[in-house]
């Protein structure tokens, strides 16, 4: 039931959990409100085919390694949600579901936190509801105009209902390489880009990608996983490249009624647009308390909010930590922000 705490964590998925896992070490009264009917977070809403870049060693909250999926090298989504299933059992995280989170808000000394179950009151909130609730998609032009099917990264869900379709997909990350690797194979396909691919070299998948968010988490030198390109070449994105698919053009002019106009005015026939354009952090929830965001990052120390001291934010992207947007990423940044708190609450 609704009531005072020590902490409200809002979001259930990788990021609340590993909050949640600091928080009961520290013997704090906490709360994790989640709006999702079930646990898993955003993995329980992927594409068929998505798969972690790196085996489950490498992929663990804290307190407790990922099991290795029986046959399979890099975890399917469905390994992940049974994880985090297993993982909020394991150690009896105090989850909420489905409470939605409508509002935070000053209230004199402390936070109250609005939901569709009633109000919290708490010292401190930490925000980790993710991005996947607020998929980007450009304004661009000609998107009214364009009669055939757009959809974002976020509700596909397999090739098969592009078979024998012309498909543009849009979008220079991993999502957009994946998808396009599967989708060629069963539709004409083109992929556009707003700037030229940079892809990672084919011994680079999770492991090193682990070993330099880590080095980069304890302040060494070099560069972060970023520096070393922006999609990772796992085995579907690298037959891809083999069948001479991964050729990207640069951005089209606009959308028209039936297809894509190039800046020479060519113009392509297409009967869908894939959106691979990334998501915008889920925030909504906090506009009582930081009015100056605008849809974009929020000013930081560490994962605390500059503006509200009392708010912190976990698991949103490297501005709220290294790879903090991972599974271990998302454990070391809750591990930092918790030990502040409790600091900040006397130790």
């Amino acid at each position: 039931m609704p009531g005072s705490c020590d902490v409200v964590v809002v979001g259930g998925g990788q990021a609340g959990l590993a909050a949640g896992y600091y928080l009961r070490r520290a013997g704090l009264d906490h709360v994790i409100l989640d709006a999702q009917s079930q646990p898993g977070g955003a993995w329980r809403h992927g594409w068929d085919s998505l798969r972690l870049f790196s085996p489950a060693e490498y992929s663990p909250l804290p307190g407790w390694g990922m099991p290795r999926q029986e046959g399979e090298e890099f975890p399917t989504a469905a390994h992940v949600v049974d994880y985090l299933r297993a993982y909020e059992k394991r150690y009896d995280l105090p989850v909420r579901r489905p409470v939605r989170v409508n509002e935070v808000r000053p209230a004199r000394e402390r936070l109250a936190v609005e939901t569709d179950a009633g109000t919290w009151s708490a010292r401190y909130v930490i925000s980790a509801t993710g991005r996947w609730e607020c998929p980007y998609v450009p304004d661009f032009p000609g998107r009214e105009e364009f009669a055939g099917r757009q959809l974002h990264t976020a509700h596909y869900t397999s090739p098969d209902e592009f078979r024998g379709r012309r498909v543009v997909v849009v979008g220079g990350g991993n999502s957009a390489a994946q998808i396009l690797a599967e989708v060629s194979r069963v539709a004409e396909t083109t992929w556009v880009t707003l700037r030229p691919a940079r892809f990672m070299p084919d011994d680079v998948d999770g492991r090193v990608l682990f070993g330099v968010a880590t080095r980069k988490a304890a302040g060494g030198a070099g560069g972060g996983v970023s520096d070393l390109g922006d999609i990772v070449m796992v085995p579907s994105v690298r037959d891809a490249r083999d069948r001479g698919v991964l050729q990207a053009r640069p951005m089209f002019a606009r959308l028209t009624a039936h297809g894509v106009r190039w800046p020479d005015g060519t113009e392509q026939p297409c009967d869908a647009v894939i959106w691979c354009t990334g998501f915008r952090p889920d925030l909504a929830h906090l506009g009582p308390l930081l009015p100056r965001w605008q849809d974009g990052e929020v000013a930081t120390e560490g994962t605390r909010s500059v503006d509200e001291p009392r708010l912190y934010l976990l698991g949103y992207g490297d501005w709220t930590g290294p790879a903090s947007a991972t599974l271990v990423g998302a454990g070391r940044t809750a591990k930092a922000t918790v030990a502040d708190i409790t600091a900040r609450l006397g130790g």
